[in-house]
Formats: structure tokens, sequence, C-alpha cells
């Protein structure tokens, strides 16, 4: 039996980005996956599979009731934004499955051959990601991104951008001026916040 489904555009901060909202759960809260190409999503997502297979997909970002599609720059929304909200409406109504298993958490991986930096468990670690995820989250996920914590070390708080948020042109500004803010202003020990390249 076919529920009815809708699903709606939504432009996010990020030109290359937009946003396709469900009206119904894709992922259960709090859970997001991301995919840049057909590879990494098989055997995972077959919707993000499906999705890479379009010439102009470059990125699949799946969290609670939405997709954030990262486009290539060759082709402008208005030729594509169509096609990819009824491929997706059509994908959720015949029941496929989203995703069949998270994939494991990827290490970061650090571009130049430097050792990728671990953090030491700090005090603070709880109560940045309290607030992060009370405060933060649901801005990020409207905007159809994610932010994660990485780690809290000599007053500096480093996080990881996904979904329409990596790359974002006013991703800098969010992450200065309104996380930055919103920790400092609730533990005096943050000092700054900055984003891990990914």
């Amino acid at each position: 039996m076919n529920v009815p489904v809708t699903v709606y555009a939504e432009m996010t901060p990020n030109p290359s980005t937009m946003k396709f909202v469900a009206n119904k759960y894709l992922l259960i809260t709090g859970d997001s996956v991301e995919f840049s190409s057909k590879a990494d999503a098989k055997g995972y997502s077959p919707l993000a599979e499906e999705l890479l297979s379009f010439p102009f997909v470059k990125n699949v970002f799946i969290a609670a009731n939405f997709v954030t599609i990262t486009k290539t720059d060759n082709v402008p929304w208005d030729f594509i934004n169509m096609e990819i909200r009824e491929f997706i409406k059509g994908f959720i109504a015949e029941g496929k499955d989203v995703l069949i298993q998270m994939p494991a958490p990827k290490a970061v991986e650090s571009s130049d051959d430097q050792p990728v930096k671990e953090y030491a468990v700090s005090e603070y670690d709880d109560a940045i990601r309290s607030l992060l995820d009370e405060y933060v989250r649901p801005a990020v996920e409207n905007d159809g991104g994610a932010i994660d914590f990485r780690g809290f070390e000599d007053g500096k708080v480093t996080v990881v951008l996904r979904g329409s948020c990596a790359g974002c042109p006013s991703s800098t500004a969010t992450l200065k001026g309104g996380i930055e803010n919103l920790l400092k202003s609730h533990l005096p020990e943050v000092k700054e916040v900055v984003a891990e390249n990914e």
C-alpha cells in the first residue's frame, strides 16, 4: 500500500546544496549518514547509491526526515530540482530501504600525511556536547547539515561540519559568530571554535 508521501525542496545557505524534506522519518532522530560516491553507498544506502548515479549529484547527506544533495557546479538547480524531488518522493512512496545499515564511523583522515589528532577526554566534553545538541544541532539540521564534536584542548573546541555545512560560504560566520559565542557564554574555558577539515 502506498502511503501518500510529500517531499519539498528547501534552499540552504550553501548555494551548492538543496535540502529535500519528506513528511516521514528516513532515519531515527539523531542519526545521520553521508556518502560522496556510489561505491561508498553500496551495501549501506540504496537511496544514496541511486542518487549518486545521477551525473550531477556530488554528495548525499541523510538525516531525520531530509536528504541534502550537493550538486556539481556545471548544472543549475532549476534544471534538476524537480527531477531529484520526484525521484526521492517515488523512492520513499515505494517503501524502498533508505538505509540498510550504518557504515562504520570513518576515521578522520588527514590530507597532508600528518597523523590525525587524537583528543584526550576533558571534563568539559559533556557540557560542550549538550550545548551543541540543544542549541546548535537543530539550527544546523534546519539548514540541511550536521555538526559533530571532535574534542576540546587548550581552550579550543574542534568540530566537524557535514551535509550542507561542509564547504558552505557562511559556515565560518556561523562557527565564529554563533557557536563560538554560545559556548563562550556558557563555558568561560572555551576560547575559540574551529572546524576540522574533512
